[in-house]
């Protein structure tokens, strides 16, 4: 007998979609048991958000900064699991606090030590550092990383920020304006993840989990993209400095708050378009240079 744990955080319910189609295989298989794990927060996050409390995350979302979470149940502790399916949403361009704060608390060292991991992010597009920071958590407290799936909106990066704030601050997963396409991961691409847990099940019964990453990559688990890994490197370099701004003058908190939400406007719709152009001209260059490594870094684990 398997037993599989699968742990997940989710406020408009797409994330919990995506683990539970995920983990659908395993359900029809008598010598596998699953068990759900949501993390549930002391403070819990609203959804929809306002704006105010959205941008008010960022500096501690960016710097990793835990908060309280409520203790598993006793027999999630003690599961002793065979594998665990590690589900996760990307905040400014990092882990959310709620798994972050996970992962740095006592019961991620009890249930993730020495255990075979598979991480799996709903995100909107970015999600290739966020995915570094959270296999440094990971290696801090033993879990032992042997696949990632990124599972990402799909449509053009200037008309998924229009889509996402939408669905974020409405609370409601609609056409924005009766034009845009739905935000997040489409609902076909939600209602397929099956095939990755059947994709993992054998694996899992064998216990080797040698060569599953390779497998997930070639079904569809992760897309590199260039010019987003690039953005999410430049974008980390300008919040870490955002970040420590705000958090150094709490008495000019709301103000710094604000001008950082203007700041994220503009470089989403005037400095990103420029950048895009400038490496796309370059691309060929920077292929041997840096993108062909970039691509084995994130396809791998």
């Amino acid at each position: 007998m398997k037993r599989i744990l699968v742990i997940y955080f989710s406020q408009s319910g797409q994330l919990e979609q995506i683990a539970r189609s995920v983990a659908a295989p395993f359900f029809q298989d008598p010598d596998v048991t699953v068990d759900f794990y949501e993390i549930k927060m002391v403070h819990s996050f609203p959804f929809p958000w306002t704006s105010e409390s959205f941008f008010n995350t960022f500096p501690e979302t960016f710097q990793q900064i835990p908060s309280e979470i409520l203790p598993p149940d006793p027999h999630i502790l003690m599961g002793n699991y065979d594998l665990i399916l590690l589900h996760y949403q990307v905040w400014y361009l990092t882990p959310s606090i709620p798994i972050t704060s996970f992962l740095k608390s006592k019961f991620a060292t009890e249930i993730l030590a020495d255990k075979p991991v598979v991480s799996i992010s709903g995100s909107r597009n970015m999600w290739a550092l966020a995915q570094d920071k959270l296999k440094a958590m990971l290696t801090e407290i033993g879990g032992k990383l042997v696949g990632n799936i990124a599972l990402t909106d799909r449509h053009h990066n200037l008309v998924s920020v229009i889509t996402i704030v939408d669905w974020m601050f409405s609370g409601v997963k609609r056409r924005a304006y009766g034009v845009f396409p739905k935000p997040g991961v489409s609902e076909n691409e939600i209602q397929t993840a099956d095939k990755y847990g059947k994709i993992i099940l054998p694996y899992l019964k064998n216990g080797i989990f040698e060569g599953l990453q390779k497998e997930l990559v070639a079904h569809g688990a992760v897309d590199y993209r260039f010019f987003l890994v690039s953005m999410d490197q430049k974008g980390n370099r300008m919040f870490k400095i955002w970040a420590s701004l705000i958090l150094r003058n709490p008495s000019k908190r709301k103000r710094l708050v604000n001008m950082f939400k203007y700041y994220v406007v503009f470089a989403i719709y005037a400095v990103s378009p420029i950048v895009y152009l400038i490496e796309l001209l370059l691309y060929p260059l920077l292929y041997f240079m840096k993108y062909r490594r970039e691509r084995q870094h994130y396809e791998g684990i």
